[in-house]
Protein backbone atom coordinates (compact mmCIF):
# COMPACT_ATOMS: atom_id res chain seq x y z
CA UNK A 1 0.00 0.00 0.00
CA UNK A 2 1.09 3.34 -1.18
CA UNK A 3 1.09 6.53 1.15
CA UNK A 4 1.29 9.72 0.04
CA UNK A 5 3.08 12.25 1.89
CA UNK A 6 1.30 15.14 2.81
CA UNK A 7 2.96 18.63 1.98
CA UNK A 8 1.83 21.63 4.03
CA UNK A 9 1.36 24.53 1.89
CA UNK A 10 2.91 28.67 2.49
CA UNK A 11 0.28 30.52 3.58
CA UNK A 12 0.07 34.06 3.88
CA UNK A 13 -2.66 36.66 5.00
CA UNK A 14 -3.24 39.87 3.63
CA UNK A 15 -5.43 42.65 5.63
CA UNK A 16 -5.56 45.70 3.80
CA UNK A 17 -7.82 48.51 2.94
CA UNK A 18 -9.53 49.63 0.20
CA UNK A 19 -7.28 51.50 -2.39
CA UNK A 20 -4.42 50.25 -0.56
CA UNK A 21 -3.83 47.79 -3.66
CA UNK A 22 -4.03 44.62 -1.33
CA UNK A 23 -5.25 42.78 -4.08
CA UNK A 24 -2.04 43.86 -6.17
CA UNK A 25 -0.07 42.78 -3.58
CA UNK A 26 -2.03 38.86 -3.68
CA UNK A 27 -1.42 38.61 -7.65
CA UNK A 28 1.90 39.54 -7.71
CA UNK A 29 2.65 36.66 -4.79
CA UNK A 30 0.77 34.67 -6.87
CA UNK A 31 2.52 35.61 -10.04
CA UNK A 32 5.88 34.82 -8.30
CA UNK A 33 4.85 31.42 -7.11
CA UNK A 34 3.66 30.52 -10.66
CA UNK A 35 7.04 31.88 -12.44
CA UNK A 36 9.26 29.52 -10.20
CA UNK A 37 6.74 26.47 -10.71
CA UNK A 38 4.89 26.30 -7.95
CA UNK A 39 0.87 25.92 -7.86
CA UNK A 40 -0.35 28.88 -5.86
CA UNK A 41 -3.92 30.08 -5.13
CA UNK A 42 -5.31 33.71 -3.81
CA UNK A 43 -8.81 34.65 -2.40
CA UNK A 44 -10.52 37.35 -0.78
CA UNK A 45 -13.09 38.37 1.94
CA UNK A 46 -14.04 41.57 1.56
CA UNK A 47 -14.87 43.82 4.87
CA UNK A 48 -17.89 45.00 6.13
CA UNK A 49 -17.01 49.01 5.11
CA UNK A 50 -14.39 51.24 3.84
CA UNK A 51 -13.01 51.27 7.32
CA UNK A 52 -14.89 48.38 10.09
CA UNK A 53 -13.13 45.86 7.99
CA UNK A 54 -10.62 45.53 6.06
CA UNK A 55 -10.56 43.06 3.39
CA UNK A 56 -8.62 39.37 3.71
CA UNK A 57 -6.61 38.56 0.82
CA UNK A 58 -5.22 34.56 1.26
CA UNK A 59 -2.52 32.99 -0.76
CA UNK A 60 -1.13 29.44 -0.50
CA UNK A 61 1.52 28.02 -2.24
CA UNK A 62 2.77 25.47 -2.57
CA UNK A 63 6.48 25.00 -2.97
CA UNK A 64 7.61 21.87 -4.60
CA UNK A 65 7.55 21.26 -8.01
CA UNK A 66 4.07 20.52 -9.88
CA UNK A 67 3.36 17.34 -10.93
CA UNK A 68 1.76 16.26 -14.28
CA UNK A 69 -2.00 15.15 -13.72
CA UNK A 70 -1.67 16.39 -9.83
CA UNK A 71 -3.42 19.71 -8.64
CA UNK A 72 -2.98 20.41 -4.98
CA UNK A 73 -6.86 21.28 -3.03
CA UNK A 74 -5.89 25.15 -1.36
CA UNK A 75 -8.13 26.32 1.07
CA UNK A 76 -10.16 29.62 1.24
CA UNK A 77 -9.50 31.29 3.91
CA UNK A 78 -6.73 31.69 6.67
CA UNK A 79 -7.41 29.51 9.48
CA UNK A 80 -6.00 30.49 13.40
CA UNK A 81 -2.58 29.02 14.33
CA UNK A 82 -2.07 27.76 10.60
CA UNK A 83 -0.38 30.94 9.15
CA UNK A 84 3.19 31.21 7.98
CA UNK A 85 2.96 35.32 7.42
CA UNK A 86 0.53 37.96 7.99
CA UNK A 87 0.77 41.30 6.49
CA UNK A 88 -1.31 43.77 7.97
CA UNK A 89 -1.48 47.60 6.13
CA UNK A 90 -2.39 49.17 9.35
CA UNK A 91 -1.77 48.94 13.22
CA UNK A 92 -5.47 48.29 13.76
CA UNK A 93 -5.27 45.27 11.17
CA UNK A 94 -2.45 43.74 13.04
CA UNK A 95 -4.78 44.00 16.22
CA UNK A 96 -7.60 42.47 14.43
CA UNK A 97 -5.58 39.88 13.25
CA UNK A 98 -3.92 38.72 16.52
CA UNK A 99 -7.19 39.05 17.74
CA UNK A 100 -8.40 36.30 14.74
CA UNK A 101 -5.61 33.97 16.37
CA UNK A 102 -3.92 34.13 12.70
CA UNK A 103 -0.49 35.11 14.51
CA UNK A 104 1.26 32.70 16.56
CA UNK A 105 4.37 32.77 18.22
CA UNK A 106 5.50 28.92 16.79
CA UNK A 107 4.88 29.76 13.22
CA UNK A 108 3.96 33.22 12.21
CA UNK A 109 5.74 36.33 10.50
CA UNK A 110 4.15 39.49 11.21
CA UNK A 111 4.71 42.56 9.00
CA UNK A 112 2.85 45.43 10.16
CA UNK A 113 2.80 49.15 9.25
CA UNK A 114 2.78 51.38 12.40
CA UNK A 115 0.45 54.03 10.83
CA UNK A 116 -2.91 54.36 11.70
CA UNK A 117 -6.48 55.09 9.53
CA UNK A 118 -8.62 55.39 12.28
CA UNK A 119 -11.76 53.14 12.74
CA UNK A 120 -15.33 54.34 12.46
CA UNK A 121 -15.61 53.34 16.26
CA UNK A 122 -12.77 55.50 17.44
CA UNK A 123 -14.25 58.67 15.79
CA UNK A 124 -17.32 57.87 16.93
CA UNK A 125 -16.42 58.55 20.76
CA UNK A 126 -17.25 62.44 21.29
CA UNK A 127 -14.09 62.49 23.08
CA UNK A 128 -10.33 60.62 22.43
CA UNK A 129 -11.20 57.12 21.59
CA UNK A 130 -8.21 56.01 19.94
CA UNK A 131 -6.66 52.83 20.66
CA UNK A 132 -3.06 53.48 22.15
CA UNK A 133 -1.10 52.00 19.50
CA UNK A 134 1.56 51.21 21.80
CA UNK A 135 -0.61 48.49 23.54
CA UNK A 136 -1.04 46.86 20.21
CA UNK A 137 2.43 47.02 19.15
CA UNK A 138 3.64 45.05 22.49
CA UNK A 139 0.86 42.32 21.67
CA UNK A 140 2.41 41.70 18.58
CA UNK A 141 5.86 41.47 19.73
CA UNK A 142 4.70 38.64 22.50
CA UNK A 143 2.27 37.10 19.57
CA UNK A 144 4.75 36.33 16.38
CA UNK A 145 7.69 34.26 15.72
CA UNK A 146 9.12 37.45 14.51
CA UNK A 147 7.90 40.85 13.72
CA UNK A 148 8.71 43.51 11.43
CA UNK A 149 7.26 46.64 12.22
CA UNK A 150 7.44 50.39 10.12
CA UNK A 151 5.76 52.99 8.79
CA UNK A 152 5.07 51.42 5.23
CA UNK A 153 2.64 54.07 4.19
CA UNK A 154 4.98 57.04 4.72
CA UNK A 155 7.93 54.60 2.78
CA UNK A 156 5.37 54.67 0.09
CA UNK A 157 4.05 58.33 0.06
CA UNK A 158 7.63 59.16 -0.28
CA UNK A 159 7.93 57.37 -3.53
CA UNK A 160 5.12 58.53 -4.74
CA UNK A 161 3.66 54.90 -4.71
CA UNK A 162 1.30 52.32 -2.80
CA UNK A 163 1.75 50.84 0.37
CA UNK A 164 1.32 47.56 -1.19
CA UNK A 165 4.37 48.38 -2.65
CA UNK A 166 6.69 48.92 0.49
CA UNK A 167 4.95 45.92 1.74
CA UNK A 168 6.06 43.72 -0.78
CA UNK A 169 9.29 44.93 -0.33
CA UNK A 170 9.28 44.05 3.34
CA UNK A 171 7.83 40.17 2.59
CA UNK A 172 11.06 40.21 0.10
CA UNK A 173 13.64 41.58 2.78
CA UNK A 174 12.08 39.15 5.67
CA UNK A 175 14.00 36.13 3.95
CA UNK A 176 10.54 34.06 4.30
CA UNK A 177 9.64 34.17 0.64
CA UNK A 178 10.51 30.61 -1.37
CA UNK A 179 12.12 32.60 -4.09
CA UNK A 180 14.91 35.95 -3.87
CA UNK A 181 14.00 39.29 -4.31
CA UNK A 182 14.65 39.40 -8.36
CA UNK A 183 11.59 37.20 -8.72
CA UNK A 184 10.01 39.89 -6.56
CA UNK A 185 11.08 43.05 -8.93
CA UNK A 186 10.26 41.08 -11.86
CA UNK A 187 6.79 40.33 -11.31
CA UNK A 188 6.32 44.26 -10.60
CA UNK A 189 8.34 45.14 -14.01
CA UNK A 190 5.21 42.47 -15.89
CA UNK A 191 2.31 44.13 -14.34
CA UNK A 192 3.77 47.39 -16.33
CA UNK A 193 1.59 49.95 -14.22
CA UNK A 194 3.64 52.18 -12.26
CA UNK A 195 6.90 50.65 -12.47
CA UNK A 196 8.83 52.69 -11.46
CA UNK A 197 7.21 54.39 -8.07
CA UNK A 198 6.43 50.65 -7.16
CA UNK A 199 10.19 49.40 -7.27
CA UNK A 200 11.63 52.51 -5.52
CA UNK A 201 8.62 51.61 -2.59
CA UNK A 202 9.57 48.05 -2.83
CA UNK A 203 13.10 48.87 -2.57
CA UNK A 204 12.20 51.04 0.62
CA UNK A 205 10.33 48.26 2.10
CA UNK A 206 13.23 46.08 1.60
CA UNK A 207 15.57 48.15 3.12
CA UNK A 208 13.51 48.45 6.36
CA UNK A 209 12.99 45.13 6.75
CA UNK A 210 16.53 44.16 6.53
CA UNK A 211 17.92 46.95 8.73
CA UNK A 212 15.84 45.09 11.42
CA UNK A 213 17.24 42.69 13.36
CA UNK A 214 14.83 40.11 14.21
CA UNK A 215 15.84 39.63 17.66
CA UNK A 216 15.49 41.11 21.45
CA UNK A 217 17.82 43.93 20.51
CA UNK A 218 14.77 45.51 17.89
CA UNK A 219 12.18 45.37 20.59
CA UNK A 220 13.50 48.90 21.84
CA UNK A 221 14.28 50.30 18.25
CA UNK A 222 11.12 49.39 16.68
CA UNK A 223 9.35 50.58 19.94
CA UNK A 224 10.77 54.05 19.62
CA UNK A 225 9.36 54.13 15.86
CA UNK A 226 6.41 53.46 16.83
CA UNK A 227 6.40 56.00 19.17
CA UNK A 228 7.53 58.74 16.78
CA UNK A 229 4.95 57.55 14.36
CA UNK A 230 1.80 57.00 16.53
CA UNK A 231 -0.03 60.42 16.63
CA UNK A 232 0.44 61.28 20.96
CA UNK A 233 -3.04 62.25 23.00
CA UNK A 234 -2.29 66.17 22.73
CA UNK A 235 -4.78 69.02 24.29
CA UNK A 236 -6.91 70.29 22.03
CA UNK A 237 -5.57 73.58 21.25
CA UNK A 238 -1.81 73.14 21.34
CA UNK A 239 1.12 76.17 20.63
CA UNK A 240 1.40 76.87 17.48
CA UNK A 241 4.90 76.59 15.50
CA UNK A 242 7.08 79.16 15.30
CA UNK A 243 6.15 81.05 12.31
CA UNK A 244 9.03 82.94 9.88
CA UNK A 245 6.53 85.19 8.78
CA UNK A 246 5.83 88.55 11.39
CA UNK A 247 2.27 89.37 13.01
CA UNK A 248 0.60 91.55 11.34
CA UNK A 249 0.86 95.10 13.33
CA UNK A 250 -3.04 94.45 15.67
CA UNK A 251 -1.71 91.28 16.40
CA UNK A 252 1.83 91.84 17.41
CA UNK A 253 -0.11 94.18 19.72
CA UNK A 254 -2.10 91.37 21.54
CA UNK A 255 1.06 89.16 21.35
CA UNK A 256 2.75 91.76 23.45
CA UNK A 257 -0.25 92.15 25.39
CA UNK A 258 -0.19 88.46 26.40
CA UNK A 259 3.55 88.53 27.78
CA UNK A 260 2.78 91.43 29.57
CA UNK A 261 -0.49 90.66 31.25
CA UNK A 262 -0.73 87.31 31.72
CA UNK A 263 1.91 84.73 33.61
CA UNK A 264 4.34 82.51 31.38
CA UNK A 265 2.97 79.10 32.16
CA UNK A 266 -0.08 80.59 29.84
CA UNK A 267 2.28 82.16 26.97
CA UNK A 268 2.02 79.42 24.55
CA UNK A 269 -1.43 78.80 24.88
CA UNK A 270 -2.42 82.64 24.50
CA UNK A 271 -0.76 83.15 21.87
CA UNK A 272 -1.90 80.19 19.93
CA UNK A 273 -5.33 81.49 20.92
CA UNK A 274 -5.06 84.78 19.87
CA UNK A 275 -3.76 83.56 15.88
CA UNK A 276 -6.62 81.21 16.28
CA UNK A 277 -9.28 83.74 16.91
CA UNK A 278 -7.95 86.30 14.97
CA UNK A 279 -8.02 83.83 11.98
CA UNK A 280 -11.72 82.81 12.61
CA UNK A 281 -13.07 86.48 12.84
CA UNK A 282 -10.38 89.66 13.42
CA UNK A 283 -7.81 91.21 15.91
CA UNK A 284 -10.46 92.59 17.75
CA UNK A 285 -12.24 89.13 17.94
CA UNK A 286 -8.99 88.13 19.48
CA UNK A 287 -8.38 91.20 21.64
CA UNK A 288 -12.08 89.87 23.42
CA UNK A 289 -10.01 86.33 24.09
CA UNK A 290 -7.91 88.63 26.82
CA UNK A 291 -10.69 90.66 27.80
CA UNK A 292 -12.98 87.81 28.88
CA UNK A 293 -10.17 86.33 30.84
CA UNK A 294 -9.07 89.08 32.98
CA UNK A 295 -11.26 88.48 35.86
CA UNK A 296 -9.90 84.92 36.41
CA UNK A 297 -6.19 86.15 35.85
CA UNK A 298 -6.85 88.71 38.04
CA UNK A 299 -7.74 85.90 40.99
CA UNK A 300 -6.16 85.29 44.07
CA UNK A 301 -6.26 81.55 43.92
CA UNK A 302 -5.22 81.68 40.36
CA UNK A 303 -2.24 83.98 41.13
CA UNK A 304 -1.57 81.72 44.26
CA UNK A 305 -0.85 78.41 41.57
CA UNK A 306 2.56 78.71 39.70
CA UNK A 307 1.49 76.58 36.89
CA UNK A 308 -1.66 78.76 36.32
CA UNK A 309 -3.52 75.68 35.46
CA UNK A 310 -6.89 77.00 35.97
CA UNK A 311 -5.85 80.11 34.21
CA UNK A 312 -4.27 77.94 30.88
CA UNK A 313 -7.56 75.29 31.15
CA UNK A 314 -10.14 78.08 30.60
CA UNK A 315 -7.48 80.14 28.18
CA UNK A 316 -7.27 77.05 26.02
CA UNK A 317 -11.36 76.15 25.76
CA UNK A 318 -12.57 79.76 25.42
CA UNK A 319 -10.64 80.16 22.70
CA UNK A 320 -11.90 77.13 21.16
CA UNK A 321 -15.30 77.87 22.30
CA UNK A 322 -14.90 81.44 20.59
CA UNK A 323 -14.12 79.42 17.21
CA UNK A 324 -16.69 77.78 17.14
CA UNK A 325 -17.84 75.79 14.07
CA UNK A 326 -20.66 77.73 11.94
CA UNK A 327 -21.71 78.14 8.09
CA UNK A 328 -19.14 80.18 7.89
CA UNK A 329 -15.90 78.66 9.48
CA UNK A 330 -17.05 75.21 7.53
CA UNK A 331 -16.53 77.62 4.25
CA UNK A 332 -13.85 79.41 5.34
CA UNK A 333 -12.04 75.80 6.50
CA UNK A 334 -12.94 74.41 2.85
CA UNK A 335 -11.35 77.07 0.78
CA UNK A 336 -7.96 77.11 1.99
CA UNK A 337 -5.21 76.89 0.02
CA UNK A 338 -3.33 74.38 2.50
CA UNK A 339 -6.36 72.37 2.18
CA UNK A 340 -6.14 71.76 -1.47
CA UNK A 341 -2.39 71.23 -1.65
CA UNK A 342 -2.79 68.88 1.49
CA UNK A 343 -5.53 66.67 -0.41
CA UNK A 344 -3.20 66.91 -3.15
CA UNK A 345 -0.36 65.21 -1.74
CA UNK A 346 -2.44 62.52 0.15
CA UNK A 347 -3.75 61.20 -2.75
CA UNK A 348 -0.24 61.44 -4.62
CA UNK A 349 -1.17 63.36 -7.38
CA UNK A 350 0.74 64.44 -10.08
CA UNK A 351 1.19 68.59 -10.57
CA UNK A 352 -0.16 68.56 -13.64
CA UNK A 353 -3.29 66.78 -13.17
CA UNK A 354 -6.87 68.10 -12.54
CA UNK A 355 -8.26 67.42 -8.99
CA UNK A 356 -12.06 68.04 -8.55
CA UNK A 357 -13.49 68.44 -4.93
CA UNK A 358 -16.90 67.22 -4.18
CA UNK A 359 -18.18 68.90 -0.63
CA UNK A 360 -21.53 67.89 0.63
CA UNK A 361 -23.57 69.92 2.83
CA UNK A 362 -26.59 69.31 4.78
CA UNK A 363 -27.84 72.38 6.76
CA UNK A 364 -30.59 72.20 8.61
CA UNK A 365 -33.29 74.91 9.46
CA UNK A 366 -31.37 75.37 12.74
CA UNK A 367 -27.78 76.20 11.36
CA UNK A 368 -29.68 78.66 8.86
CA UNK A 369 -31.69 80.37 11.85
CA UNK A 370 -28.33 80.52 13.62
CA UNK A 371 -26.67 82.30 10.48
CA UNK A 372 -29.46 84.90 10.86
CA UNK A 373 -29.64 88.23 13.16
CA UNK A 374 -30.53 87.10 16.51
CA UNK A 375 -34.18 88.86 16.21
CA UNK A 376 -35.07 87.09 13.10
CA UNK A 377 -33.51 83.94 13.80
CA UNK A 378 -35.64 83.47 17.16
CA UNK A 379 -38.99 84.20 15.10
CA UNK A 380 -38.16 81.68 12.85
CA UNK A 381 -37.41 79.01 15.46
CA UNK A 382 -41.02 80.07 16.95
CA UNK A 383 -42.58 79.81 13.48
CA UNK A 384 -44.08 76.78 12.63
CA UNK A 385 -44.93 77.59 9.35
CA UNK A 386 -41.43 78.98 7.88
CA UNK A 387 -39.60 76.02 9.71
CA UNK A 388 -41.75 73.86 7.47
CA UNK A 389 -41.40 76.16 4.48
CA UNK A 390 -37.26 76.06 5.35
CA UNK A 391 -38.04 72.50 5.72
CA UNK A 392 -38.75 71.26 2.34
CA UNK A 393 -35.26 73.21 0.65
CA UNK A 394 -33.21 71.33 3.55
CA UNK A 395 -34.37 67.67 3.91
CA UNK A 396 -32.32 66.58 1.39
CA UNK A 397 -28.48 67.62 0.84
CA UNK A 398 -26.55 68.89 -1.36
CA UNK A 399 -23.00 68.31 -3.51
CA UNK A 400 -21.15 71.38 -3.89
CA UNK A 401 -17.83 71.09 -6.44
CA UNK A 402 -15.68 73.87 -4.60
CA UNK A 403 -13.07 73.38 -7.73
CA UNK A 404 -15.83 75.18 -9.75
CA UNK A 405 -16.33 78.66 -10.57
CA UNK A 406 -19.77 78.63 -9.35
CA UNK A 407 -19.37 75.72 -6.50
CA UNK A 408 -15.99 78.40 -5.33
CA UNK A 409 -17.88 81.14 -5.88
CA UNK A 410 -21.15 80.37 -3.30
CA UNK A 411 -18.62 78.79 -0.67
CA UNK A 412 -17.18 82.10 -1.22
CA UNK A 413 -19.89 84.13 -0.13
CA UNK A 414 -20.54 81.96 2.88
CA UNK A 415 -17.58 82.79 4.49
CA UNK A 416 -17.85 86.62 3.87
CA UNK A 417 -20.38 86.20 6.19
CA UNK A 418 -18.63 86.24 9.27
CA UNK A 419 -18.69 89.92 8.78
CA UNK A 420 -22.02 90.38 10.20
CA UNK A 421 -21.13 86.87 13.08
CA UNK A 422 -21.71 89.12 15.66
CA UNK A 423 -25.07 90.44 14.96
CA UNK A 424 -26.13 86.55 14.18
CA UNK A 425 -28.32 84.73 16.47
CA UNK A 426 -25.60 82.09 17.08
CA UNK A 427 -22.89 84.25 18.40
CA UNK A 428 -25.93 85.83 20.81
CA UNK A 429 -26.17 82.25 21.83
CA UNK A 430 -22.81 81.38 22.30
CA UNK A 431 -21.41 84.27 24.12
CA UNK A 432 -24.18 83.88 26.51
CA UNK A 433 -23.05 80.73 27.28
CA UNK A 434 -19.17 81.50 27.72
CA UNK A 435 -19.61 84.40 30.05
CA UNK A 436 -21.72 81.82 32.12
CA UNK A 437 -18.96 79.07 32.34
CA UNK A 438 -16.50 82.16 33.25
CA UNK A 439 -18.57 83.41 35.53
CA UNK A 440 -18.92 80.15 36.99
CA UNK A 441 -15.03 79.49 37.51
CA UNK A 442 -14.83 83.06 39.05
CA UNK A 443 -17.31 82.09 41.87
CA UNK A 444 -15.92 78.59 42.29
CA UNK A 445 -12.40 79.12 42.13
CA UNK A 446 -11.92 80.99 45.46
CA UNK A 447 -13.96 78.09 47.31
CA UNK A 448 -12.43 74.54 45.33
CA UNK A 449 -9.76 75.36 43.07
CA UNK A 450 -9.69 71.98 41.82
CA UNK A 451 -13.14 71.61 41.00
CA UNK A 452 -12.82 75.00 38.77
CA UNK A 453 -10.39 73.26 36.58
CA UNK A 454 -12.25 70.52 36.17
CA UNK A 455 -15.15 72.74 35.18
CA UNK A 456 -12.78 74.83 33.12
CA UNK A 457 -12.79 71.57 30.64
CA UNK A 458 -15.93 70.74 30.53
CA UNK A 459 -16.76 73.25 27.06
CA UNK A 460 -14.75 69.86 25.49
CA UNK A 461 -18.09 68.53 25.35
CA UNK A 462 -19.35 71.25 22.64
CA UNK A 463 -17.56 70.80 19.46
CA UNK A 464 -18.52 70.55 15.87
CA UNK A 465 -21.54 71.55 14.31
CA UNK A 466 -25.69 70.29 13.60
CA UNK A 467 -26.42 67.51 15.91
CA UNK A 468 -22.94 66.77 16.98
CA UNK A 469 -23.05 70.45 18.57
CA UNK A 470 -26.23 69.99 20.08
CA UNK A 471 -25.80 66.79 21.84
CA UNK A 472 -22.48 67.74 23.34
CA UNK A 473 -24.37 70.91 24.33
CA UNK A 474 -27.00 69.27 26.13
CA UNK A 475 -24.63 67.28 27.57
CA UNK A 476 -22.58 70.16 29.16
CA UNK A 477 -25.81 71.54 30.12
CA UNK A 478 -26.60 68.45 32.26
CA UNK A 479 -23.39 69.09 33.88
CA UNK A 480 -23.84 72.18 35.03
CA UNK A 481 -27.28 71.64 36.13
CA UNK A 482 -26.72 68.66 38.31
CA UNK A 483 -23.73 70.72 40.09
CA UNK A 484 -25.66 71.42 43.05
CA UNK A 485 -25.56 67.65 43.95
CA UNK A 486 -22.03 67.95 44.67
CA UNK A 487 -21.06 67.89 48.07
CA UNK A 488 -17.35 67.50 49.96
CA UNK A 489 -13.81 67.46 48.46
CA UNK A 490 -14.67 64.57 45.97
CA UNK A 491 -16.33 67.57 43.82
CA UNK A 492 -13.61 67.76 41.47
CA UNK A 493 -13.43 63.75 40.80
CA UNK A 494 -16.94 63.61 40.19
CA UNK A 495 -17.11 66.01 38.01
CA UNK A 496 -14.24 64.62 35.97
CA UNK A 497 -15.88 61.34 35.92
CA UNK A 498 -19.09 63.15 34.65
CA UNK A 499 -17.09 64.72 31.68
CA UNK A 500 -15.57 61.64 31.20
CA UNK A 501 -18.61 59.65 30.96
CA UNK A 502 -20.33 62.16 28.32
CA UNK A 503 -17.17 62.07 26.44
CA UNK A 504 -16.77 58.29 26.18
CA UNK A 505 -19.85 57.34 24.05
CA UNK A 506 -21.68 58.90 21.62
CA UNK A 507 -25.20 57.60 23.17
CA UNK A 508 -24.91 59.76 26.74
CA UNK A 509 -25.65 56.42 28.16
CA UNK A 510 -23.12 56.29 30.80
CA UNK A 511 -23.47 59.81 31.76
CA UNK A 512 -27.13 59.22 32.94
CA UNK A 513 -26.45 56.43 34.58
CA UNK A 514 -24.06 58.63 37.02
CA UNK A 515 -26.18 61.18 36.97
CA UNK A 516 -28.87 59.55 38.03
CA UNK A 517 -26.99 57.66 40.91
CA UNK A 518 -25.89 60.71 42.04
CA UNK A 519 -29.68 61.91 42.59
CA UNK A 520 -30.15 58.63 44.46
CA UNK A 521 -27.88 59.70 46.95
CA UNK A 522 -28.86 63.10 47.51
CA UNK A 523 -31.41 64.98 49.42
CA UNK A 524 -31.68 67.51 46.84
CA UNK A 525 -33.16 65.36 44.50
CA UNK A 526 -36.72 66.88 44.56
CA UNK A 527 -35.31 69.91 43.41
CA UNK A 528 -33.87 69.27 40.42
Amino acid sequence: MQVETQIRPFTIAILAMGGEGGGVLANWLVQCAESEGYWAQATSVPGVAQRTGATIYYVEVLATPREEGKRPIFGLMPTPGDVDVVIASELMECGRAIQRGLVTPNRTVLIASTNRVYTYAEKAVPGDGRIEGERIFQQAQKAARKLICADFSQLAESQRSVISASLFGAFAGAGVAPWGREVCERAIREGGIGVDASLAAFGAGYAAAQTQALDAQTSDTTAAELSATEVRRTPALAAAPPSQVPPPPALRDLLQRVRAEFPEPVWATLEAGVARTANYQDADYAAELLQRLAPLRDLDSVKADPQATLLGEAARYLALWMSYEDTARVAQLKLRAGRFQRVRQEMNVADDSLVHFNEYFHPRVEELADAMPATLGRWLMKSNGARAFLGRFTRQGRVVRSTSLGGFLMLYLVCGTRRWRRRSLRYVRETEWMYEWLALLVRTAPVDYALACELAQCPRLIKGYGDTHARGLERYQLILEHLPLLRGAGAADTVRAWREAALADDSGEGLHKLLAAAQQHNPLTATL
